[in-house]
């Protein structure tokens, strides 16, 4: 997923800490230049649940 507005290793900090806050994600990587954010869970997650999260750290996802 692409998620939009992030500029610095804070910005990445904040959406990894959110989205791995979610019930099952055991890892969550983050690139800054491209806004690429790779989850790896040990079960399905709801898209509206990582949305929600990646809106709770402040930035949306691209459409």
């Amino acid at each position: 997923m692409i998620v939009s507005g992030m500029t610095c290793g804070h910005c990445a900090s904040s959406v990894r800490e959110e989205v791995g806050a979610l019930a099952g994600v055991t890892d969550v990587e983050v690139d800054v230049a491209s806004g690429q954010v790779t989850i790896s869970s040990s079960a399905p997650i709801e898209p509206d649940a990582i949305r929600v999260a990646v809106e709770e750290a402040g930035y949306h996802l691209a459409q």
